[in-house]
């Protein structure tokens, strides 16, 4: 807990800061949500395809899913989603000629959740 997972168009490459990005946001969690620094878990996953309406270009996505064990406040939560649009905002470069769709959500982790670290 918290396990993150950031969707983002391939397309992007150069231009996402990822590693900045996790540790900053990594910073974020552990001040806004009383997280440990070490349980901090993040992953990317670049996107291939995507259509925004019924256009198929000139638009990038970053979706950040963080999911937390239950027990957070709505507000929490709110400062969570706002705080991680923030830092896309600063770790990615804008792309000439794309408009860049940001989004973030935070859920609670299933009560069946389970983790193994050796």
């Amino acid at each position: 807990m918290p396990q993150i997972t950031v969707d983002y168009s391939a397309s992007l490459g150069d231009a996402f800061d990822r590693q900045g990005f996790a540790v900053a946001l990594h910073a974020m969690v552990v001040e806004t949500a009383a997280a440990k620094p070490e349980a901090c878990k993040s992953r990317f996953r670049a996107v291939h395809d995507i259509v925004v309406g019924a256009d198929v270009a000139g638009h990038e996505l970053v979706h950040v899913g963080l999911a937390l064990l239950p027990g957070r406040s709505a507000e929490v939560k709110s400062a969570l989603t706002s705080g991680a649009l923030e830092l896309v905002r600063a770790h990615v470069k804008p792309v000439d000629g794309r408009a860049l769709h940001a989004s973030a959500e935070v859920r609670d982790l299933a009560p069946s959740y389970q983790k193994h670290v050796d």
